[in-house]
């Protein structure tokens, strides 16, 4: 569906007076004590009358209470109810909205970080390396694998720790290791992390990290190993390079020194990263293009060259929801043809490359990228889309219910508040029809596709419209003339709904003034000043 939500947010309690976003104080009163005058409960006897002038009073009054105290209106101006709502408490002693706005946004981050420090993070992967020419010789199609798991928990405001293990196997020879780091926010521009690790692994290691200028960051540390003795210094450089580019520089001393430059692009379309690597007996290069097809497929290309490997990998992934994305990858270089499939779901990853051959055959190759890629298309075309499609279909239709039985309710709402309008809107449009002055004839609001093609006994198109001419009537002033303002949405108004969420909304309205006929139609954040010469038709 199509949204019209791009007029201003905020508005509604001043749609529900029907007063101007920059009212005094005393057109807010004014507005209050005439809408009050009608839905006051003390004016009606019979129950139901009550019961509807009750909750209609209620509204009034939550709308004026808010709009007449300087500092929540200021709140809700900048956040809406949910400033006043949300359980954050703002000091009385802020005036201005600059100081609101910093001080709710404070006390947000912090409700946030109260969040995130009861919160335990999981991540993990299981890597299950499967061999076709090993099964083939009868040998068993797994030849290797490998775990790892980690959990993250912040304990305090400061502080924060993770514990994690791995476990590796491959043939006949296996290992595994365990780790524990404990990272401490210095400042807030800096940091310092100590890790642990026992097993194949067995170090210890110290490292900061510290915001040199608001777009690099500094990164040092150093490692001592428990077998050995054998001391690890690195140094990494982080530069933000624009708004969607970043580089890195890397150096390392030790046993294996060694010294990277990096780059990495990400956009709402693309990412790319890069990096070159010198180390004192080996060399490589890595480079990797993701391309976004839609919000829920991409493509992505990956070449890999250096002293002990060259590899070229193609593929592409799909999103099978908000956190499960499948990638299906081909793999061609010096170690074999391979598949990759990897399944991602939340911080936890199943990956399986299959080694197809050890060989670079010409036709295997082909076949390897072209039957998977076939498949891809096949399964794509005649099975997931026509999948979707359905799955897209039955959520608009249990949409379009559940939007039914909301409007239905609003629609009863807005014809309670109607009713008791009734008795002082015909008062207000006797009078001026003796005056000769304003008199609402006719006032639809509704969808603007459905005004403009009305057809009668079209009931879809009805249902998308509703009479409003017995609120406009009652908004008549004293002196034959009808505003509503500018930036203000116009179902906000009482007596008025949303019979079409989502939908661009009309309101046409056709009056009478000084024995004239006259017309007009405004969009929903449009003001509407009447009478004017030129709607006179």
């Amino acid at each position: 569906m199509k949204e019209d939500d791009a007029g201003p947010s905020n508005r509604e309690l001043y749609a529900l007076l029907n007063i101007s976003p920059d009212a005094s104080d005393e057109e807010i009163r004014k507005a209050y004590r005439q809408f009050a005058q009608v839905y006051h409960p003390d004016k009606y006897l019979p129950h139901q009358m009550k019961e509807i002038a009750t909750e209609n009073f209620q509204r009034i009054c939550e709308a004026y209470e808010i709009l007449s105290d300087e500092h929540k209106r200021q709140i809700y101006d900048i956040y809406g109810m949910e400033g006043l709502t949300s359980g954050l408490e703002l000091g009385p002693k802020l005036n201005k909205a600059e100081e609101i706005k910093e001080e709710f946004e404070r006390l947000r981050r912090r409700k946030e970080q109260e969040k995130v420090s009861a919160h335990i993070r999981p991540s993990g992967s299981i890597l299950a390396h499967l061999s076709l020419p090993q099964f083939l010789d009868g040998d068993g199609i797994m030849t290797g694998m490998s775990m790892s798991s980690n959990l993250q928990s912040q304990i305090s405001k400061r502080n924060a720790i993770a514990i994690g293990g791995n476990l590796a196997v491959n043939g006949n020879v296996g290992g595994g290791a365990a780790t524990i780091v404990f990272r401490h926010q210095i400042s807030s521009v800096s940091s310092i992390e100590f890790m642990a690790s026992a097993g194949l692994r067995a170090l210890l290691s110290v490292q900061t990290s510290r915001n040199l200028s608001l777009h690099s960051t500094a990164t040092t540390g150093i490692a001592v190993s428990l077998r050995d003795g054998s001391i690890n210094l690195t140094n990494a450089w982080t530069r933000q390079l624009s708004e969607t580019t970043s580089g890195t520089i890397q150096l390392a001393l030790g046993p294996e020194s060694s010294i990277a430059v990096g780059w990495q692009k990400k956009e709402v379309k693309m990412s790319a990263s890069g990096e070159l690597k010198f180390g004192t007996s080996s060399f490589g290069a890595t480079a990797s293009y993701i391309r976004h097809f839609s919000s829920k497929s991409h493509g992505r290309i990956a070449g890999r060259v250096g002293s002990s490997a060259l590899e070229v990998e193609v593929g592409g992934g799909r999103k099978l929801s908000d956190y499960s994305t499948v990638r299906i990858l081909y793999c061609i270089g010096i170690q074999g043809i391979h598949w990759k499939i990897e399944l991602h779901r939340g911080g936890q990853k199943l990956i399986i490359p299959i080694l197809l051959s050890r060989q670079l055959d010409a036709v295997l190759a082909t076949g390897a990228f072209m039957i998977p890629a076939s498949i891809y298309f096949l399964l794509k075309n005649f099975i997931v889309k026509p999948y979707y499609r359905r799955r897209e279909k039955q959520k608009k239709l249990e949409n379009i219910k559940k939007t039914s039985a909301e409007i239905q309710q609003e629609r009863e709402k807005a014809e309670k508040a109607q009713q008791l309008l009734q008795n002082v809107a015909i008062r207000k449009r006797n009078r001026q029809l003796e005056t000769g002055g304003l008199v609402i004839t006719k006032a639809v609001y509704g969808n603007q596709k459905a005004l403009n093609e009305s057809r009668e006994g079209d009931d879809q198109l009805a249902s998308e419209i509703v009479d409003v001419t017995l609120p406009l009537n009652f908004l008549v002033n004293d002196s034959g003339k009808l505003k509503l303002h500018e930036g203000v949405k116009k179902s906000g108004i009482m007596g008025f709904f949303d019979p079409c969420p989502g939908e661009p909304k009309l309101l046409l309205v056709e009056y009478t003034y000084g024995g004239e006929e006259y017309k007009v139609a405004v969009d929903d954040y449009e003001e509407l000043l009447i009478p004017q010469r030129s709607h006179k038709v």
